[in-house]
């Protein structure tokens, strides 16, 4: 079953902050990614968390990503504490992972925060690490099909119409985990055996390189503020209402996270282009995320 997603279910999803929040209780991401050879990945990932609006972001990673990180966003806290939800491997290729890096991410998989899981950590979630709580994975096309293989799985590929939509399922199910399937229809499966179809409102602009480590930080940051209104509700269930009950919320968070990036893609096109009715233009990965306020603040007007 294909499930639409739009404004109103997004918006169902999303919370602007009260008088009585500080930080902690608008939602706290830890992110571990970017490499040596990729950095500008780390960047974007922790632009992209602040932009959605979380109330901290916490950058753990190698030393030339954490220097660019602070440069860009020197409120970024660069310490170990108090974190709500994960973002890991953006930026990172298993094949080249440094010593030791393997066993820190495998403690974050342990542990009960929900993790977003992008790119070179994927591997990991082959490999059996899905021991901790709530798991979000974030693959493209290539990604997907080796998951699946290292899983035993049959490839799919990008052109695959309904079967893409059925391998996100099987994917979720084998892995017990929320299935984020990116390209230019992106899907949103869960491990019960739902799936959404985010509706196509984005644009083809947004097919450049860092949009996805964009979106990988959107993820984060609503998962991190889900995460941060559940503790202090003291329930780890269903949270809030939702307008498609069928889904599991984490799925919807995610799903929400989608429509937010892909919207903020088309704000960013419309912008490059001289402004909405002029038509579109292109865009970068730091241009997507300089629209995401803009789209958070249509979302709660909605």
């Amino acid at each position: 079953m294909s499930v639409p997603w739009g404004l109103s279910d997004t918006a169902a999803e999303l919370h602007a902050p009260t008088d009585t929040d500080d930080k902690y209780r608008r939602g706290v991401v830890g992110i571990r990614t970017g490499s040596e050879q990729y950095p500008g990945a780390a960047v974007l990932g922790v632009e992209a968390a602040w932009r959605t609006g979380v109330g901290m972001v916490r950058y753990l990673g190698p030393d030339r990503p954490t220097g660019l990180v602070l440069q860009r966003r020197p409120e970024t806290v660069t310490a170990s504490g108090r974190v709500q939800a994960w973002l890991i491997g953006s930026g990172t290729d298993a094949a080249t992972r440094p010593p030791g890096e393997g066993s820190a991410l495998r403690d974050i998989l342990s542990r009960p925060e929900p993790v977003v899981v992008d790119a070179g950590a994927l591997d990991l979630i082959a490999d059996g690490a899905r021991e901790g709580g709530v798991r979000i994975l974030t693959p493209h096309d290539r990604e997907h099909d080796r998951l699946r293989a290292a899983l035993g799985l049959a490839p799919v590929g990008p052109d695959a119409g309904d079967h893409r939509v059925r391998a996100a399922q099987e994917t979720a199910r084998r892995t017990g985990a929320v299935v984020v399937l990116k390209g230019a229809r992106t899907i949103v499966a869960e491990p019960g055996g739902w799936h959404a179809r985010v509706a196509q409102d984005g644009t083809s602009w947004l097919a450049t390189a860092g949009t996805g480590d964009v979106l990988a930080g959107v993820i984060g940051a609503v998962i991190a503020g889900a995460a941060a209104r559940e503790e202090r509700a003291g329930s780890g269930g269903a949270g809030g209402a939702s307008a498609d009950p069928g889904m599991e919320p984490w799925a919807r968070r995610a799903a929400a996270a989608v429509w937010v990036h892909q919207r903020a893609g088309v704000r960013a096109a419309q912008r490059a282009a001289g402004g909405a009715g002029a038509g579109a233009g292109p865009v970068t990965a730091l241009d997507v995320a300089d629209a995401l306020p803009a789209v958070i603040a249509e979302v709660l007007a909605g």
